[in-house]
């Protein structure tokens, strides 16, 4: 059964983003388009997809990662989290940075990416929750600014986090 308070959270947490990007003026959508934007698409909130698991840490590996405008970003490669998806279990590196060492960075793509969500991949943050554990929820997982305007350059997924299963979960494609 289903939480309703979780899924209440998750689209609370949809409108807002959804609001997000048909008003701020830092919304990726470009300004001449925001009148008519409709809100983003989503998979439905599955529970299934919502983990708290401990981060199988590794020495910060320095990764530089290319981005959608062909430049570069380093991130700190800090482990992976072991994810025991519905559709088969995968395992995701996670990534830190100097601004955001406490969140950390997952970018993925999946068997849904160019067919179901955005071709470059997906996004998602996980959330620490102490003692060397962490929420990782894919309902939250999101496309990168770079899949509604060219103007931003997002941190293409390494190869190490294209894992094969499908995860129908978080943003999709319209």
């Amino acid at each position: 059964m289903t939480d309703p308070s979780y899924e209440q959270r998750i689209q609370h947490h949809r409108e807002e983003k959804d609001r997000f990007f048909a008003e701020h003026p830092h919304s990726p959508i470009p300004p001449d388009e925001r009148a008519t934007f409709q809100g983003l698409a989503y998979f439905p909130v599955d529970p299934e997809y919502r983990f708290e698991v401990e981060l199988r840490g590794a020495a910060p590996e320095a990764l530089t990662i290319p981005t959608s405008a062909g430049t570069a970003v380093t991130y700190q490669r800090v482990g992976t989290f072991h994810l025991d998806l519905p559709v088969g279990p995968v395992d995701l590196a996670a990534y830190a940075t100097e601004d955001h060492e406490e969140e950390l960075f997952l970018p993925f793509q999946d068997a849904t990416s160019g067919k179901e969500t955005y071709g470059a991949g997906r996004y998602l943050e996980a959330t620490p929750l102490g003692e060397g554990r962490y929420q990782v929820d894919l309902n939250l997982a999101y496309h990168p600014f770079c899949a509604y305007n060219d103007a931003y350059a997002c941190p293409l997924p390494p190869p190490e986090n294209r894992v094969e299963p499908p995860i129908r979960a978080g943003e999709r494609l319209p």
